[in-house]
């Protein structure tokens, strides 16, 4: 092969392994912590890219009235559940929590000029419009299902996904768009040109990747979501609430796929339904480290992104079948491993 081939694909490789590598691990956490097999993990991506492309041409992305529309609804249950319980009060207080983010995004879509803005501002609006999705659709979908069995909350996510799916068609359209480059650098090797962009990727899924382990380590909050995913029951009659716990998974699921949509966003044109396959693979990445073991899952990751680069290149009408018969041994080798049925 020639060595500028190979450094393509090596880099497109890498690039789609990192993005699969925080996706990956977003799934991990939201399942260890609720046991949602979060199918909308990838929607975040596409929500995340669509809406900055949206505040970057200046006009108010669509995720802002589903943002208000979710308060709306979790701010009803919210008061509803205050007055069955008798702590009107706590409603209330619950009810203005779960408003504040579509009023704080409605504030300032009306009061800042959204196409002037630097690129680093607008990202900073579109994790403030998009990362509240994940603890409200928390509150409204899988909190009331807290004690169903994992089949149950696996076809709500689904359900969930093609919810997502069709919204993103209404708001941004059929059209595919991609946000500014985050480097426009380019750094040539012998013969290989490495992309600005690539390396912004490997960086910032670098930095993720310590700042969550920083988090799960030595804050009290990654504690207390470490206990909540060892045992629910456990870590309720310690103190530690679980519906908190699963909130949290949510949002920082939520936030990672708004970032993996930012950096893959001027690499690859995003429609509202590109952020499924970046899901699914991620998901398949998940596996590999049997929805449990971090390192693995990122071990994973970066292989499902070089095999996909590859297969693309050698047998590209195949390549998903490449992918994702490639998670086939792994099951194997865990349904063997495990002789007890487990939910």
């Amino acid at each position: 092969m020639d060595p500028g081939i190979l450094a393509i694909l090596l880099q497109d490789g890498l690039t789609n392994g990192a993005i699969y590598v925080l996706l990956a691990l977003a799934t991990i956490v939201v399942f260890s912590v609720t046991r949602v097999t979060f199918i909308p993990q990838g929607d975040f991506v596409a929500f995340g890219a669509l809406t900055l492309a949206s505040l970057v041409a200046g006009h108010v992305p669509g995720t802002l009235w589903l943002l208000l529309g979710l308060g709306v609804i979790a701010a009803i249950i919210e008061l509803a559940t205050g007055l069955r319980r008798g702590t009107p009060r706590a409603g209330l207080r619950g009810g203005a929590l779960a408003l504040a983010p579509g009023l704080v995004g409605l504030a300032l879509a009306e009061s800042l000029p959204l196409a002037q803005l630097p690129l680093a501002a607008q990202i900073v609006v579109m994790l403030l419009l998009v990362v509240p999705l994940g603890p409200l659709l928390y509150r409204i979908v899988y909190q009331p299902l807290g004690d169903a069995s994992v089949l149950i909350l696996l076809i709500t996510s689904a359900a969930l996904h093609y919810l997502l799916a069709g919204l993103g068609l209404f708001f941004f359209g059929p059209e595919g768009f991609r946000t500014p480059r985050l480097s426009t650098a380019h750094i040539t090797l012998r013969e290989a040109d490495i992309d600005g962009q690539t390396l912004i990727v490997l960086a910032a899924t670098a930095l993720l990747l310590i700042g969550l382990y920083l988090f799960f380590q030595f804050t009290l909050t990654g504690k207390a979501l470490r206990a909540a995913a060892a045992n629910r029951v456990g870590a309720r009659l310690m103190g530690i609430g679980v519906a908190r716990a699963g909130m949290l998974a949510m949002a920082l699921a939520a936030a990672i796929g708004a970032v993996s949509g930012v950096l893959i966003g001027p690499l690859v044109t995003i429609f509202y339904d590109t952020g499924f396959g970046f899901g699914l693979r991620g998901f398949v990445a998940a596996i590999f480290g049997g929805l449990a073991s971090y390192p693995m899952a990122a071990a994973g990751a970066l292989f499902v992104g070089l095999a996909e680069s590859f297969a693309a290149f050698y047998a590209s009408e195949i390549k998903e079948a490449i992918v994702f018969a490639s998670v086939i041994p792994f099951l194997v080798i865990f349904s063997l491993r495990r002789r007890a049925v487990e939910e």
